[in-house]
């Protein structure tokens, strides 16, 4: 009697094959990352405008409304969202190395081109992790600084760096804010930039990135580490050093991952 249930091919079941990541691959990758952005540097231009131009705006609204505070767990949230708003430069460095023409309205428009696959499923994953991240910054508030208003940006700074209270708060956030960062980091490092190169679920996208920074945990968190610290240090001018940072470390992501996974 015939099987009448569904038939899976062994091909769909079969993983990525994952190569082990070292510390040249990292150095490597950023090295390509740089020459993609010398490259195609409007692409890159475009992109990191617009996150500076959004953290601009953010940080002019924060400051407009009294809420200056949230600009430190919003600041430490931005690497959270960075691999998601990188999106199109894998599009460039994917067409660089492929010979193919670049093309604005295809680039730009990458995420609405794939909305019939599951590339906006991680978009969602990343800002509900960034959404409990914020609640999760303005609890701790409420718990180690309560309900107190500051003057001005200088009195914040006063407060949270030369008072128990403030310290607290701030060796409490970065350590959960360091967790969540690594559960995101994991889930999207490979996943976004085989999203775009690949048809392929999400699930096993995500699978295949956890599976990556397992294979090669020395050289995957030390990337991490470089990205998360080069995104802080191009925030501190006012977000406006991501106009450069965020393309260069976007190119060398997508030049990370094919380092890391088996055409």
């Amino acid at each position: 009697m015939a099987n009448s249930g569904p038939v899976t091919s062994p091909e769909i079941l079969k993983m990525p094959e994952i190569r082990t990541v070292e510390t040249r691959d990292v150095t490597d990758a950023l090295k390509a990352g740089l020459a993609d952005f010398i490259a195609a540097p409007l692409y890159g231009l475009f992109f990191g405008g617009v996150c500076a131009g959004l953290g601009l705006l953010i940080l002019v609204s924060l400051s407009k409304f009294g809420v200056g505070w949230m600009i430190i767990p919003i600041a430490v949230g931005f690497p959270l969202v960075g691999p998601f708003m990188a999106a199109g430069l894998y599009e460039v460095s994917r067409r660089r190395s492929a010979g193919s023409p670049l093309n604005w309205r295809e680039i730009v428009f990458l995420m609405f081109y794939q909305r019939e696959r599951q590339f906006a499923y991680v978009g969602i994953l990343v800002m509900c992790i960034f959404w409990i991240w914020m609640f999760a910054g303005r609890i701790l508030f409420a718990l180690f600084i309560g309900s107190h208003h500051f003057a001005g940006m200088a009195a914040f700074a006063e407060t949270m760096l030369t008072t128990p209270h403030g310290l607290g708060f701030l060796a409490v956030g970065s350590l959960l804010g360091a967790i969540l960062a690594f559960v995101l980091f994991a889930s999207t490092v490979i996943t976004m930039p085989m999203l775009v190169e690949r048809d392929v679920d999400i699930i096993s996208a995500i699978i295949t990135s956890f599976n990556t920074v397992y294979a090669s945990p020395f050289a995957m968190i030390g990337w991490g580490i470089v990205v998360t610290a080069l995104l802080i240090l191009a925030m501190l001018p006012a977000f406006l050093g991501l106009v450069v940072v965020l393309p260069i470390l976007g190119h060398a992501t997508w030049h990370l991952y094919k380092r890391a996974i088996v055409a």
